[in-house]
């Protein structure tokens, strides 16, 4: 059996132990021994600051281990807003198409010229009044617009030299041919200037008009050319052989008579055209707001839709052109 020992006196007097129970007995010893040195308030704190750090740390490990929220992505791709789509602007299949492009793509970086381009209608565009408001366009901007034309001044010379070369004339004036260029002032090649800009608009308007005005005389006179040319191979022929080509002749001309329609450019039906055609988009679907997002940030609408009209002319021609081969 254990024998308790009786705690020591202090102050000098005694305590009985009789009338304490177990626990009180043991904890005073452990009460009375409880340290209270600075050392050790210290190293207690240094505890308590690396469980605390140990929990920061268990709870951030929790959190990035978490299973993660399940998203619907059909519907965060829905949200996507109109404006972020990229739509090529048209091949106007001209030579300095790419020159054209560059410099519509930098004005339209100053927000007061964009603006002014899209409220302008296409007179106003052909007229040359809106290559006044070059003048009022940042300096960032029209840095970028010296350095557009310097490299298309380059680029030119480049093909002036090309054909020098290749037909052996080294006698021709380069700034004589430099001329033949009017998309461009030649005067200031350092510099691009509000004329510039008139001049560049003006010749792709001219351009595209006369590029579909000469395939359509093309078209007529080979045409022509044609039809004498089967008038004179039916004049070999019997008279069987004649009638079964007149026949074939008939078939094939209300063939081409029914081409399809080339509607009006700007109205409602060649718009759908282009969303239904160009942008992939469902016809019943059709949205002019939603049209005019996709389209207004590249080019001005007005010049977009007239230089889609006039490709979409020129590849009627062309198509027609080609299946008179058949005749």
């Amino acid at each position: 059996m254990a024998v308790r020992r009786r705690a020591p006196a202090v102050g000098g007097g005694t305590q009985q132990s009789s009338g304490l129970g177990a626990g009180e007995s043991l904890f005073q010893p452990i009460q009375q021994a409880e340290p209270s040195s600075p050392a050790t308030r210290k190293m207690r704190w240094r505890t308590s600051l690396q469980q605390y750090y140990f929990l920061s740390a268990t709870c951030l490990l929790i959190t990035l281990e978490a299973v993660p929220i399940d998203i619907d992505k059909t519907k965060v791709q829905n949200t996507q807003p109109v404006e972020s789509a990229k739509i090529e602007p048209p091949d106007t299949g001209l030579y300095y198409d790419e020159y054209l492009k560059q410099v519509i793509d930098v004005l339209e970086t100053d927000k007061h010229f964009r603006e002014k381009l899209q409220k302008a209608d296409i007179e106003e565009i052909k007229s040359g009044r809106l290559s006044k408001e070059l003048d009022l366009v940042s300096h960032h901007v029209r840095t970028k617009l010296d350095e557009l034309k310097r490299q298309e001044v380059g680029r030119l010379r480049m093909l002036i030299k090309a054909k020098l070369d290749s037909l052996q004339d080294i006698g021709m004036d380069h700034q004589a041919l430099l001329k033949q260029f009017d998309h461009l002032n030649h005067v200031n090649p350092d510099k691009f200037e509000s004329t510039d800009l008139d001049m560049l608009i003006k010749a792709a308007t001219s351009d595209l008009e006369h590029y579909d005005r000469t395939r359509h005389e093309e078209f007529k006179k080979y045409e022509m050319m044609k039809e004498h040319e089967r008038r004179e191979y039916l004049k070999t022929l019997n008279e069987e052989k004649r009638k079964e080509e007149e026949s074939k002749f008939e078939e094939m001309k209300k063939k081409h008579e029914n081409h399809p329609k080339v509607n009006h450019p700007g109205s409602k039906d060649q718009l759908k055209e282009v969303w239904e055609e160009t942008d992939g988009l469902d016809p019943n679907d059709f949205d002019p707001k939603t049209f005019f997002k996709l389209h207004g940030n590249r080019f001005d609408t007005n010049i977009a839709l007239y230089i889609c009209y006039l490709k979409r002319l020129y590849l009627l021609y062309s198509s027609l052109i080609s299946a008179m081969v058949c005749y």
